[in-house]
């Protein structure tokens, strides 16, 4: 029916909790490798090179939980699509949300910041996909 249910991916919202716990350090860790360098150059110039550092652990370290253990218990038995499209919503809109409690009222390039964390989202998705594709992940 949709694209992404036709692939035979490994489906983490299919997954036992125990091998999410699992997954967990290691997704992280990939997440933050994917989007630091992204946040660093793309995040407004304004903010301190460890602030923006500090941007790619934190709002990762917010949302990923989330999409990893709480979005696929509450979907579980869903399609992958449905999985998909709340969880790669909830991430960059969830990092903006919290990107702008951090640094409202400051004097920041707030577009080029919003669009760095959705570029950054979107990349780690778009590996994570790539590796999900190749098998990289039959470990979980």
């Amino acid at each position: 029916m949709f694209l992404f249910d036709e692939v035979d991916f490994v489906q983490t919202q299919n997954l036992p909790l125990g091998n999410l716990w699992y997954f967990l350090p290691f997704g992280y860790l990939l997440t933050i490798l994917i989007e630091t360098p992204i946040l660093l150059i793309g995040l407004s110039p304004k903010l301190s090179l460890k602030q923006r550092l500090m941007c790619g652990v934190w709002l990762t370290a917010c949302t990923y939980p989330i999409v990893v253990l709480v979005l696929p218990t509450l979907l579980y038995g869903e399609a992958r699509w449905i999985y998909l499209a709340v969880a790669e919503t909830f991430a960059p809109v969830g990092e903006c949300v919290l990107f702008w409690l951090a640094f409202r009222g400051r004097e920041i390039e707030w577009i080029r910041s919003l669009v760095a964390i959705v570029i950054a989202n979107l990349a780690s998705f778009g590996i994570g996909e790539v590796l999900n594709y190749f098998g990289w992940f039959g470990l979980f």
